[in-house]
């Protein structure tokens, strides 16, 4: 894939670093591919939690991962420092995607990109969708973009 079609720093609202740590490499000395899941829900979960759209422990509603999905684009590993950049492509009734780029150190393209869609279902059955809250929409309207 060449550097013009790698997702761009600038196409991502919201971001976050995190440290690479040593037992993120796998055997050929690169981020193992589980990692970069772990680093798609922290910028999620991160963003969430602290613009207070979502409480962990009281929010009626909760969000449920339906579909994820990468491309790995260019290797990344230890002590390396990644930056997750957070969107939102889709905001629909009771579901949001999510899409995300990783960053090495202070490079403009992503190294790899990646979507979750969580669909907010009630807290208590955790099967019923449910409405977003408003809460939630005037959170995560600043991150959307246009198709």
């Amino acid at each position: 894939m060449s550097e013009k079609t790698r997702p761009r720093r600038a196409d991502y609202r919201h971001f976050l670093p995190i440290p690479t740590r040593w037992g993120d490499n796998d055997a050929y000395a690169h981020i193992n591919n589980t990692v970069y899941y772990s680093f798609f829900d922290t910028v999620v979960s991160r963003f969430l939690l602290t613009s207070g759209a979502i409480d962990l422990k009281t929010s009626p509603v909760i969000g449920v991962v339906v579909e994820t999905g990468c491309r790995y684009l260019a290797p990344v590993s230890f002590p390396d420092l990644v930056t997750a950049g957070l969107r939102v492509a889709r905001l629909g009734r009771t579901s949001i995607r999510y899409e995300i780029g990783i960053f090495r150190n202070e490079e403009e393209t992503a190294s790899a990109e990646g979507h979750f869609i969580h669909v907010y279902v009630d807290r208590e059955t955790q099967t019923v969708p449910t409405p977003l809250p408003q809460a939630l929409i005037d959170a995560v309207t600043p991150l959307l973009v246009a198709p």
